[in-house]
């Protein structure tokens, strides 16, 4: 029987950490099925994921898309909410591949949605003070001042707003009119946020501790940071629309 929750892990080489974290989450007791959006990585992770694809007991729980190159992160997850659309699924999780977002939370970010009743949960790293282990100091501040910027620019309590740990409930992407979201990078993560929030939507922070990948590289680039924190300023003097 399918699984009424889908997590959406985008991937650019990441075959350190692919098998690992798909046989983690399909562990856990509550079932949740998985989306790898992969841009086209050249380390072969698409073929991995592929060979567990053929083990029985995975064979209708994980599902691959794969694409050209690297389209940035914000169109990997537009994929992906569109294909769980059509699917059929009532929660979609947003999930990094490398394990800084542990799988052992994911129950934990439904059980918000699906029985507390709110439409959006974010594994928050700030929520509770700072819990970020193995980052450099200096990448902790910016993450943190960061959130503390955006959350003063457009005049909402969130603690964590770049969060990439996200539960969204089938009613909240097929409100937003996901064709408009402009961003790509970390900009996208705040977008998809103040989106929810300005068509009145509920968010609940769950406390989370986050930990910096042991394998494979970090995509994170001064593109992406910048992308935020101008995007931002353009974010507060948008008109926001439902989907028709």
């Amino acid at each position: 029987m399918r699984s009424d929750t889908l997590v959406i892990i985008p991937t650019y080489n990441e075959k350190e950490n692919i098998e690992a974290i798909i046989r983690a989450v399909t562990s856990l007791e509550k079932r949740f099925d998985i989306l790898i959006i992969d841009d086209g990585s050249p380390d072969g992770t698409a073929d991995i994921v592929k060979g567990l694809m053929k083990e029985d007991e995975l064979s209708e729980r994980v599902h691959i898309v794969e694409r050209s190159g690297k389209l940035g992160l914000g169109t990997a997850y537009i994929c992906g909410f569109k294909w769980a659309m059509e699917h059929g699924y009532d929660y979609v999780i947003e999930m990094d591949a490398d394990f800084s977002h542990s799988p052992n939370d994911l129950p934990r970010l439904y059980a918000a949605c699906h029985d507390e009743g709110y439409d959006v949960s974010v594994g928050s790293r700030y929520v509770s003070g700072v819990n970020v282990v193995n980052w450099p100091i200096g990448r902790v501040l910016m993450s943190y001042y960061a959130s503390a910027y955006v959350r003063t620019v457009l005049g909402i309590s969130l603690r964590d707003t770049t969060a990439g740990f996200v539960c969204w409930s089938r009613k909240v992407l097929e409100t937003i009119c996901l064709d408009n979201i402009r961003f790509k990078g970390y900009a996208f993560q705040i977008e998809m946020k103040y989106t929810a929030l300005r068509l009145g939507f509920k968010i609940k922070e769950v406390p989370v501790v986050f930990v910096n990948r042991e394998l494979g590289s970090s995509k994170m680039s001064g593109g992406i940071f910048s992308e935020a924190l101008f995007g931002v300023l353009r974010l507060r003097f948008t008109k926001f629309k439902r989907n028709s």
